[in-house]
């Protein structure tokens, strides 16, 4: 019998977001087609200034706006395929580093799965593995977009799994939902020839033992470091989801940015669609304020962190978004009345 894996996490379609590292595939092929910024926002039912003023997000649904947008403004009928061409490393957001420190291509696999969300909701991997020929899944969060958004994912699997392997992986089947467009020789050019049609699921199929291929240039020792911080990512962003309180929004969107540096109240309030007085006004019947709000968080993430000997005082200094470790040192003193170091030396005493 095969195993399915898959994630588990459901996702409200009103609420799902896409990470800003995400949508540079799309904006460097807008700029290479000469598209106004502007124009492409307004186009895609946005406010004129939106991606001007982009930060952490956007809306899941803005994203597929914009995929159909690109398309009818640069008269590209393969505009997904082609965005997905663009996808790099830092499309993937944190768990894309992920992947850099996996041992094998079974593993990625399995990170995908668990930390898809990191960088956007617009669906769930899964992967089901037989002996001979295993398939990988994506199912769509929004089954009615166009066929531009599941095109431009797989497109995307396609040239990243490519670079991921340092070689050119061999051509596998893929198969779409969607009906067959009329020209099909981009399809071609990125999958192969067996390109299939109107199939009961968005998939790919591929010789089992590809599972096993090792990950070349892999740093297995950054793993554990970088999957201990995604679980934190993953588990703020999960609780916002499930309790909807606005304590609870802020302390995931800040959870998110620490590390570029971009936990400011402007910054947060316009990651909730808030103004910024909106947002005060909120915290304010919640009993709390931004900055208590950004001092628990950080000081319960600083306590997880010391608590992993895998990561070094300057390593936990930058996750919390501190520019110097000095500075990351006075502000836990201040929280705990002792130094990051003295902290972590007397819990380690304790085990």
């Amino acid at each position: 019998m095969p195993n399915s894996h898959a994630g588990s996490v459901a996702i409200n379609r009103s609420t799902g977001r896409v990470a800003a590292a995400y949508l540079q595939p799309l904006f460097e092929l807008a700029n290479e087609r000469g598209l106004n910024l502007r124009t492409l926002a307004t186009m895609a039912g946005m406010a004129e200034d939106a991606l001007s003023r982009l930060h952490e997000s956007i809306a899941a649904t803005d994203y597929i706006h914009l995929l159909d947008a690109g398309a009818a403004l640069s008269k590209d009928p393969h505009f997904g395929l082609h965005v997905g061409e663009r996808v790099k490393l830092g499309t993937y957001n944190v768990y894309g580093m992920i992947l850099m420190s996996c041992r094998d291509f079974e593993q990625a696999f399995q990170q995908t799965m668990r930390y898809e969300g990191l960088a956007h909701d617009l669906g769930r991997s899964a992967l089901v593995v037989d002996d001979m020929v295993s398939e990988y899944q994506w199912h769509s969060h929004y089954p009615q977009a166009s066929r531009h958004l599941v095109e431009s994912v797989f497109a995307g699997i396609r040239v990243f799994g490519n670079w991921f392997a340092g070689t050119t992986l061999p051509d596998a089947p893929v198969y779409f939902r969607h009906a067959a467009p009329e020209d099909l020789n981009e399809h071609h050019r990125l999958f192969g020839k067996e390109v299939h049609f109107e199939a009961i699921i968005n998939c790919a199929r591929f010789p089992t033992a590809l599972l096993s291929w090792p990950v070349p240039n892999a740093d297995v020792s950054m793993y554990p470091v970088l999957q201990h911080h995604a679980e934190q990512l993953l588990k703020q962003k999960q609780h916002a989801q499930q309790d909807g309180g606005i304590v609870d929004q802020v302390r995931a969107a800040i959870s998110n940015t620490l590390a570029q540096d971009q936990a400011r109240l402007p910054l947060i309030a316009q990651e909730l669609l808030l103004s910024q007085r909106t947002l005060q006004r909120k915290l304010s019947e919640a009993g709390i304020s931004f900055q208590q709000i950004l001092d628990q968080t950080r000081k319960g993430m600083a306590i997880d962190y010391l608590q992993q000997t895998g990561f070094s005082l300057a390593d936990i200094a930058f996750l919390l978004g501190y520019q110097e470790q000095s500075a990351f040192n006075h502000a836990f003193k201040e929280w705990t009345g002792v130094s990051p170091g003295a902290y972590r030396e007397k819990q380690q005493r304790r085990k």
